[in-house]
C-alpha cells in the first residue's frame, strides 16, 4: 500500500511539474508574442506615414514633370533679360 502511495504520489508530483512547466511556456510565447503585435503595429504605422509622404511627392513630382511638358508644348521660352515699357501720359501713339 505505501509503495502504491508513494507511486501515485510521485506521478502526480512530476505531472504537476509538467503542467507548471508548460503554463511558464505559454505565459512565455503568449507574452512575446504580445510584444511581436506591438512592434508590427508600430512598424504598420510607420510604412503608413512613410507611403503618404511618398504619395504625396510623387503627386508634386507628377505636375512639375506636366507642367514641364506643357510649357514646351506651348512653346514658351526661358526668359533671360525683362525689359518694361514706359508709358508716358503726354506721348500719342500713331499709327
Amino acid at each position: 500500500m505505501k509503495t502504491r502511495i508513494r507511486t501515485i504520489s510521485i506521478l502526480g508530483s512530476m505531472i504537476v511539474f509538467l503542467l507548471l512547466g508548460f503554463y511558464v511556456y505559454q505565459v512565455n510565447a503568449e507574452t512575446s508574442g504580445r510584444y511581436s503585435v506591438q512592434d508590427y503595429q508600430k512598424r504598420i504605422s510607420e510604412l503608413s506615414k512613410e507611403n503618404k509622404n511618398l504619395e504625396i511627392n510623387s503627386a508634386q513630382a507628377g505636375s512639375l514633370n506636366s507642367i514641364a511638358e506643357l510649357i514646351e508644348e506651348l512653346g514658351f521660352e526661358k526668359t533671360d533679360k525683362i525689359e518694361y515699357i514706359k508709358v508716358v501720359d503726354t506721348l500719342i501713339v500713331i499709327k
